[in-house]
């Protein structure tokens, strides 16, 4: 008998196949001696993975010349609206994002800004009590690139303190402001005990690097695959989104026959987090899920594995 759940999947896949234009088609059945071969990519015979970001940073921008979608205000003046902008995020976008992701029984990696966890310290915990990690994004929307080695690693030090305290683990993985790092950025996540870093959009699959003659893990992020830039930056419909998220995995999901992929998602507390918004991303985790060996897994999960298999590229190494 068909269930609930079974027709609820079903009606998410035909919504969102409808809004992709014909010009898009879904991956061709896959030999199965390439299966067989595609197992040894991924843990448990998967054949590809996708790992959602979800940005935790309501409350620490900064009071003037946050970036929002207000027009913009001379910086001597409190932008109050802005600020009731990013509230949001807190307030409804997170808690939906954690509605969405036990319904769809998917684990994420929510990058958290240090002073956004002090401010909300009881839902930086819920986030790691619903079994997502809390990664590292700074203390403050200060922007790495422009911090002298020793302000650099005081503010990830500061960082991993607020997020130990709020939630009782060590974040492992960092994503800095707009991906800009320092040269010394990740010799100083290494020292701290971090095992990867985001910061990189130049695979589709994670990698390692040298570090201090050590291997360091690189999970890729996505700026198209991004809902800020998507949504903020081009002013994309949700259904353009729509378009992009499955248009982009039935790409991923083709190649992943013969080369380990991964897919990364962004969602930001106040940008996913709008209801419209929050819908067009369950229906893509649902049209996902709807294919054979598809995991969705945490970053960090991602990088030990990749740190542990010899099949792993290695840049440097």
């Amino acid at each position: 008998m068909t269930s609930r759940r079974d027709l609820l999947k079903a009606g998410a896949i035909v919504a969102m196949a409808g809004a992709i234009p014909s010009s898009v088609t879904v991956a061709d059945p896959i030999p199965e001696q390439t299966k067989v071969a595609a197992r040894a990519f991924w843990p448990d015979g998967a054949r590809m993975v996708i790992s959602v970001s979800m940005q935790m940073e309501g409350g620490a921008q900064p009071a003037s010349g946050a970036e929002s979608p207000m027009p913009e205000i001379d910086p001597k003046y409190p932008d109050l609206p802005a600020s009731k902008w990013y509230d949001y995020g807190f307030k409804e976008g997170l808690p939906r994002l954690l509605e969405v992701f036990d319904r769809r029984k998917i684990k994420v990696t929510s990058h958290m800004v240090g002073a956004a966890v002090d401010l909300h310290p009881e839902l930086a915990k819920e986030i790691v009590q619903r079994g997502h990690e809390a990664a590292g994004h700074g203390q403050t929307w200060t922007a790495q690139f422009s911090m002298t080695p020793e302000q650099e690693r005081a503010s990830y030090q500061q960082s991993i303190e607020s997020i130990e305290r709020a939630t009782g683990t060590r974040p492992v993985g960092f994503n800095a402001f707009w991906l800009r790092g320092t040269p010394h950025t990740m010799e100083i996540l290494q020292s701290l005990g971090f095992l990867y870093h985001i910061d990189d959009v130049s695979r589709d699959e994670p990698f390692l690097v040298n570090v201090r003659d050590r291997p360091f893990a690189v999970v890729p992020y996505t700026l198209h695959m991004n809902d800020i830039v998507d949504y903020e930056a081009r002013h994309f419909s949700t259904a353009m989104y729509a378009d992009d998220l499955k248009a982009e995995f039935d790409a991923l999901y083709a190649e992943a026959g013969t080369r380990r992929r991964m897919m990364s998602v962004s969602a930001h507390d106040r940008i996913a987090g709008r209801p419209s918004r929050a819908r067009v991303l369950e229906q893509f985790i649902l049209y996902a899920q709807s294919h054979p060996g598809v995991q969705f897994l945490r970053k960090d999960e991602i990088a030990r594995f990749a740190l542990e298999s010899p099949l792993t590229v290695r840049e440097g190494i």
